[in-house]
């Protein structure tokens, strides 16, 4: 069955003014649709043709030979993540249970952002900051290259900010920090990072 792009969970100009609807036309509508093209013509007519999306991710991340199915896979899985991870009127600090997760595996709020800022603005190139619950239980902030995504490694995936420079240049140009920076001040979706960590934790309690 072949994979379409799914809608936004917002209007595109539902985040203005931290990130433009035209920054959202190019990068959902042109950008994340390419890799749902990009992907059904790669695994049209192959064993991966009726599989779950995460499960085409995790059958092709370790072979060389199906980068580029593993690539698009993982960047229409990736996208359609983030663009959770961002409501409007978003940002602030989470509350209940998620909050006293990141207070006692960070420290405070302030050393888990101070983390999540240093993954997004280190991450060289392209790629992903990622807020993760790792196999052991605890709270992790990770950064990845390109399309990667955590669960391959076996970490559950929280919250995502895009650090390709398609995400932000149009509204940001070459500041990074600035996007970064706005990104956890204004558009964060915590309650979605909430209900991931509740899924989460119910896995793992199984």
């Amino acid at each position: 069955m072949a994979f379409t792009l799914p809608e936004l969970p917002y209007a595109k100009n539902a985040l203005e003014p931290h990130i433009s609807a035209q920054t959202l036309d190019f990068h959902h509508g042109k950008h994340h649709n390419a890799y749902v093209t990009n992907l059904n013509k790669l695994i049209e007519g192959t064993d991966l043709a009726n599989e779950s999306l995460e499960d085409i991710i995790l059958k092709t991340a370790k072979d060389d030979s199906k980068a580029g199915i593993f690539n698009n896979a993982a960047q229409v899985w990736n996208h359609t993540f983030y663009w959770h991870s961002m409501k409007p009127s978003g940002g602030g600090t989470p509350s209940g249970e998620l909050a006293d997760k990141i207070n006692a595996d960070f420290g405070s709020f302030d050393k888990f952002a101070e983390a999540f800022k240093q993954a997004g603005a280190t991450q060289f190139g392209s790629g992903w900051a990622w807020l993760v619950l790792g196999k052991d239980g605890k709270l992790e902030v990770v950064k990845t290259p390109n399309a990667v995504v955590p669960f391959v490694n076996g970490q559950t995936p929280l919250l995502t900010m895009d650090v390709w420079e398609h995400a932000y240049y149009l509204d940001y140009q070459n500041k990074r920090p600035d996007y970064i920076e706005t990104f956890l001040s204004k558009l964060v979706n915590w309650e979605f990072a909430a209900s991931n960590y509740a899924q989460a934790k119910q896995k793992q309690a199984a």
